[in-house]
This record gives structure tokens, C-alpha cells and sequence, in this order.
């Protein structure tokens, strides 16, 4: 696979600031390629969901926290509306 193609979810476009975070972060990178299209789709709307850009940042870090620990899916949010 090409390491600067990371694949995306199924309504939402990955934005470049996830994009670079999860391509820095190998162990973060690893959960994200075995993770299906919809759990991708939250993790991106989850992160582009929060409306200043503080929190998004805040959403970056702590989602590749998560996915370097194994998380699969966002933790205590309601899910993407989207798809």
C-alpha cells in the first residue's frame, strides 16, 4: 500500500490534518488500514464534528491515542448521523 494513501470512510472525506496524524503515527496507522469503511466514517466525523478548532485538534490527539491502543470505534458518542 502506498504510505501516503490512507483510505477514507463512507460519507466523509478525510480531512488533512487526521490524514497526517494517522500517517505519523504507525501503530495508529495499522488499526485504521484493518478498520472497516464505517468505522473510519465515524472516527472522521467524530473529529470534524466539533465546531471549534481547538476541540478538533483535541479529537486528533486523543483519536490517535485510542487507535495506537487499539480502539476501533469512537468511545461514549452517538455515531455518525451521516450515513
Amino acid at each position: 500500500m502506498n504510505k501516503s494513501r490512507l483510505a477514507g470512510g463512507t460519507a466523509h472525506k478525510m480531512p488533512e490534518d487526521l490524514r497526517g496524524a494517522i500517517i505519523a503515527t504507525p501503530a495508529a496507522r495499522a488499526i485504521w488500514d484493518d478498520i472497516t469503511p464505517l468505522a473510519r466514517n465515524e472516527w472522521i466525523c467524530w473529529v470534524i464534528s466539533g465546531k471549534k478548532a481547538q476541540t478538533r485538534d483535541i479529537r486528533i490527539k486523543k483519536g490517535i491515542s485510542k487507535l495506537k491502543s487499539g480502539m476501533r470505534r469512537p468511545c461514549c458518542w452517538a455515531g455518525c448521523t451521516h450515513r
